[in-house]
């Protein structure tokens, strides 16, 4: 298994072995506990790693990054098995409400060795993190999340956003009840989707 030739962070035999470690739990939990789709896992290096991995292309500051309605770890655990090396100052909090799901999260985080803590709450009541970078994949609407990011967002922090085919939509449903500026980047594993950088968030 090779990286893509797109992909700008290095991955190296360590990162790959982690990777492989994650994909073989993710394969040993999902009859169980549905963590991907059992369609999507003949193909879940493409529709599932490094889909995630690319976020972490994406220049970001700061030693916080919250992931919201982690499930099974996309991006969450792809992320911080691409910052042991890296970035390796920087912290992940894993936010997921389903308590099988947490438990595959501690699991994964104990047996791949991650700088990750896991919260089996709901975003909206959990105490504010105060991160630098929030990410959420497949969670909710781009209004609903801006919610999620200012409760948790550090000051000047930004969201990391992946998004289908109705971004556009998104934006301007958002635009009603926010003020914010975003930088599209397109998705480099399906041309129907961007990720949203988004920062200077405030209520409209």
């Amino acid at each position: 298994m090779n990286s893509p030739s797109w992909l700008k962070t290095d991955v190296s035999r360590e990162t790959f072995e982690r990777l492989e470690a994650y994909v073989a739990l993710i394969e040993k939990w999902n009859p169980k506990i549905n963590l991907v789709s059992k369609s999507s896992l003949p193909e879940i290096w493409d529709r599932h790693i490094w889909d995630s991995a690319q976020i972490f292309d994406i220049s970001v500051e700061g030693s916080v990054w919250a992931d919201f309605g982690s499930g099974g770890g996309l991006p969450g655990i792809i992320l911080a098995i691409f910052a042991k090396e890296c970035r390796p100052d920087m912290q992940f909090y894993l936010v997921e409400s389903d308590q099988r799901k947490c438990a595959f999260l501690r699991n994964a985080v104990r047996e791949i060795g991650l700088k990750v803590k896991v919260y089996a709450e709901r975003i909206e009541v959990l105490d504010p993190i105060g991160a630098s970078v929030i990410s959420a994949r497949a969670l909710t609407d781009l209004n609903g999340l801006l919610g999620f990011v200012e409760r948790h967002a550090a000051k000047n922090g930004v969201a990391i956003l992946p998004k289908g085919e109705t971004w556009e939509k998104e934006i301007l449903q958002a635009q009603e009840n926010w003020s914010f500026r975003y930088e599209e980047i397109t998705s480099k594993t399906n041309n129907n989707a961007t990720i949203l950088k988004i920062k200077e968030f405030a209520r409209a």
